[in-house]
């Protein structure tokens, strides 16, 4: 998109103003609640998860709840750099945001937002090779290797995060300086550029939503093989099993990659559906993934049920 402004350094913005969630002023208590309500629960239910994996020697000695507890961990603080931002604009305090604070917030956007991209492929493999190759499992997939791919993962998403920070605000920025958005997010924020955005939408379209679009084919194919490999399980528990473990992350993945596609693939967009559906991935997700691991995941609530036992004898001890 070509932009016709006037630039030069004595006009260079140097903050923006987050204008948030379109709501009617009525429901902005309410709406402070519901969202400060949703980043509890949602600190509160990784952590559980967090601390469950670290605690019991039969989850953290096993790859996928090692990915799990990482998962965990990107959800804390993905939720910290959203939501507290949005919680702000309910209140009567200013909605502005440093250059320098805009620039943080999308590249750890972008950083712990690619990593979960990679690290659900991860975990995608991770069940393919202990439902598909379960001889081969603990040679193909250790505690070693998974801590480089993890690394790996973390390290990609670095990389990833400088790239689209550096683009977006290389861009010569010299008002208006309001974004129509609750996060300081690569298309809302090229609206402001006062320079041609091509490249920019260009980069945002392969770098993101074709690297988002064949991370989620890669998990699909893996789960195509899953699912034949499940089927062809002669027991009954065994089938229950299996599907329980891969129906979670199954789920996890869809309701994170499709709105994430959704979005960077419409990067010119200016749909109001954009809003609603940023927040179920950016705020929803991160508050469902330990509703979704402990409810349907019988390790996981073994193993909670373990830890509950464990406190009752200390405590009956003293």
């Amino acid at each position: 998109m070509r932009r016709n402004r006037n630039t030069s350094l004595d006009t260079a913005v140097t903050d923006f103003i987050l204008l948030g969630l379109a709501h009617p002023p009525n429901l902005r208590t309410f709406l402070f609640l519901v969202f400060f309500l949703i980043y509890i629960l949602t600190q509160l239910g990784n952590l559980l998860i967090l601390l469950t994996v670290w605690a019991d020697p039969k989850l953290h000695a096993r790859p996928m709840y090692i990915l799990l507890g990482v998962l965990s961990f990107l959800d804390m603080w993905l939720s910290s750099v959203i939501v507290p931002r949005i919680i702000l604009n309910f209140t009567p305090a200013s909605k502005v945001i440093p250059f320098g604070g805009c620039v943080a917030q999308l590249y750890f956007f972008h950083f712990l937002g690619s990593t979960q991209c990679f690290l659900y492929t991860l975990m995608a493999y991770d069940r393919y090779l202990a439902i598909c190759q379960p001889l081969r499992y603990p040679v193909l997939m250790n505690g070693k290797l998974c801590t480089i791919l993890v690394a790996g993962a973390w390290v990609a998403g670095s990389i990833h995060g400088s790239i689209q920070a550096s683009l977006t605000f290389r861009l010569p920025y010299c008002g208006p300086k309001q974004i129509d958005y609750f996060i300081c997010d690569i298309p809302a924020v090229l609206r402001l550029a006062c320079a041609d955005t091509t490249v920019n939408e260009l980069v945002t379209f392969v770098d993101i939503g074709v690297v988002a679009a064949s991370c989620f084919m890669l998990i699909l194919l893996s789960y195509a093989n899953i699912v034949l490999a499940i089927l062809k399980i002669r027991t009954a528990d065994g089938r229950r099993r299996a599907f329980s473990t891969c129906g979670s992350h199954l789920t996890v993945v869809t309701v994170y990659y499709v709105p994430c596609i959704f979005i960077y693939l419409r990067a010119g967009s200016k749909s109001p559906l954009d809003g609603a559906v940023a927040v179920f991935y950016t705020v929803i997700t991160p508050l469902l993934n330990p509703l979704i691991y402990t409810l349907r995941n019988q390790d996981m609530k073994s193993a909670l049920k373990r830890l509950r036992a464990g406190r009752r004898n200390v405590g009956g001890e003293k």
